[in-house]
């Protein structure tokens, strides 16, 4: 049994395309909403109204991101031809792109909100100069080191492409070239046993890119992989005695399951697959489904609602650990390792700004995390852009 993770040692074996058949009726939009890719448009006018007024806790949440280094006028980005990432290690290159990604992201956000267009200006000269470079990714972490990347350098597309016409379009056909060969082979490759937080990880950056290049059946499977392991990843007990198999698998007894779940043979409301790793990896779960779901809802599919007593279970679990609730004996044998980052600011403000569910523990939690900065990976200001921001897509 292939049994991997963030930072352990994996590759891609699948295809690395969607099927070309034809999306089903009604998963994929006739016409893509743009800025969508995790932020809408309504969103970005909400904040700008909040940071214009100093409200909290925008006002600091921006001054936090404009005081990072990835927002600095000078910032230099660092392409590769090839970026090859092992476990746990890997070349210079492997940093530097995910940082340039999520700077690249930074930079369109403070365009936004500021209207600088120097900003807008240096996002362009970050995507440039990666899409003029970059070829391929390599060794175990492939999948995983372009699904970080790719995540953030789609969001930071969307939103420059969206509004900013001096990007001009050979230089935006390029940077659509380098998603499709450099990132969307590993992205969409196929990863059933690994641990879960990899497909979400995966399906976030192909969701954002779908949007971006406007490619309805990318957009279809996206969905089609949430539908499958969003109910594999996080247990509720209508899901009977034990949790759904990963999809297309082969954990599938008791005894893998188990295995598959770091040792827990419990099963209640909430729990996640990799509960007992660490929380760490539980939180990027949890971001990247948001991040899906989010960016569905604005293209008009509402992915939240389909799943939202399961997220809804799963937010409120975590959280009440994370917060230093004592773990009981039949959870991990009683020992937890609270390491969540930034990563409930999205599924809140949808679950409870949106669809008014009360998640008293998820706030209680994001409230002691605001301002949520970067984890520098794939998660960056959602304080910022999704704090009591329930605006309409």
């Amino acid at each position: 049994m292939l049994l991997l993770a963030a930072g352990a040692s994996a590759c891609g074996s699948g295809s690395g395309a969607p099927s070309a058949a034809a999306p089903p009726a009604g998963t994929a939009p006739e016409h893509f909403t743009h800025p969508g890719v995790l932020v809408g448009k309504a969103q970005l006018a909400a904040v700008r109204k909040h940071v214009a007024a100093g409200q909290e806790p925008w006002k600091t949440a921006y001054e936090d991101m404009r005081a990072s280094k990835y927002a600095a006028p000078d910032y230099t980005p660092h392409p590769a031809k090839t970026v090859a990432c092992a476990s746990n290690a890997g070349t210079d290159a492997c940093v530097a792109e995910r940082e340039d990604a999520i700077a690249a992201y930074t930079q369109a956000l403070m365009w936004q909100i500021s209207g600088d267009t120097a900003y807008a200006d240096k996002a362009v000269e970050i995507m440039d100069a990666w899409s003029k470079t970059v070829k391929r990714h390599t060794r175990d972490d492939a999948d995983l080191q372009t699904a970080w990347s790719g995540s953030s350098w789609a969001r930071a597309a969307e939103l420059v492409h969206a509004g900013y016409p001096a990007w001009k379009g050979p230089e935006v056909q390029r940077f659509k070239w380098m998603l499709r060969k450099a990132y969307l082979p590993d992205v969409t490759a196929n990863v059933p046993d690994y641990n879960g937080n990899w497909e979400l990880a995966m399906t976030d950056a192909a969701m954002g890119m779908a949007v971006f290049l406007e490619d309805r059946d990318l957009y279809a499977d996206a969905v089609r992989r949430y539908r499958a392991r969003v109910p594999a990843y996080f247990y509720l007990a209508s899901d009977g005695a034990l949790p759904k198999p990963p999809p297309g698998g082969t954990v599938k007894s008791a005894d893998q399951l188990a295995t598959y779940w770091f040792g827990q043979r419990t099963y209640r409301d909430g729990v996640g697959q990799e509960t007992c790793r660490n929380f760490m990896h539980i939180g990027y779960s949890l971001a990247a489904t948001a991040h899906i779901a989010e960016t569905a809802w604005h293209q008009g599919l509402d992915l939240y609602r389909e799943e939202a007593d399961r997220l809804s279970a799963a937010l409120e679990f975590h959280s009440r650990y994370q917060l230093g609730e004592a773990a009981p004996r039949w959870l991990c044998g009683g020992k937890i390792t609270r390491t969540m980052g930034p990563d409930v600011e999205v599924a809140l403000n949808h679950l409870q700004g949106r669809m008014g569910r009360a998640l008293p523990q998820t706030a209680k939690l994001a409230a002691s995390q605001r301002p949520g900065g970067t984890d520098d990976l794939f998660v960056a200001w959602e304080t910022l852009t999704h704090a009591g921001n329930p605006t309409p897509a």
